[in-house]
């Protein structure tokens, strides 16, 4: 009995999975069609135009540095002092300019993410709409979990969700 009862709750979800109405939905497909995604790709474009300006005159920076420690390396005269300085100041460079990509990256990642949240919470508003709409008790996104199959009675979302937004 005990035997039963476990196997009937382990297909339960199966079961009921079997009863939902299921549709899916491409996001990134919609994604790449918003309007405002130039803008915010605009905008990162000149943020790390920026970033890469400021980074290639710490890189001109540093390679000064390396070929006035390069000289003073090579002069046999020069005290030991003076070199270990240049040294800690070519360690400092160096630490500088890792420190710098480090949160250029960040700052990167933030401003994207800041910049796609909006466009991507329309487009969850429209699935979720079209979704609704359509009488649909889940809707997998293709772009994020790939579906390996789907039947005569899945719905695609894409073209509805495109529609609400007012997308081509």
């Amino acid at each position: 009995m005990k035997k039963i009862l476990v196997i009937a709750m382990a297909l339960m979800p199966l079961m009921l999975m079997a009863q939902a109405k299921i549709g899916i939905v491409n996001s990134q497909q919609i994604f790449d069609l918003m309007p405002e995604k130039a803008a915010a790709e605009a905008q990162l474009k000149t943020l790390s135009e920026q970033y890469h300006a400021e980074y290639e005159l710490l890189q001109s920076e540093f390679d000064k540095k390396y070929a006035d420690y390069q000289t003073v390396a090579a002069d046999p005269s020069m005290p030991e002092t003076i070199k270990e300085r240049r040294v800690h100041e070519l360690q400092e460079s160096d630490k500088k300019m890792r420190e710098f990509e480090r949160r250029a990256a960040d700052d990167i990642a933030a401003t994207r993410a800041a910049l796609t949240k909006p466009i991507t919470d329309r487009i969850q508003a429209a699935i979720r709409t079209a979704g609704s709409h359509a009488g649909l008790d889940v809707v997998f996104d293709t772009a994020v979990t790939p579906v390996a199959y789907t039947g005569p009675a899945t719905v695609d979302l894409t073209p509805m969700v495109k529609t609400i937004l007012g997308l081509k």
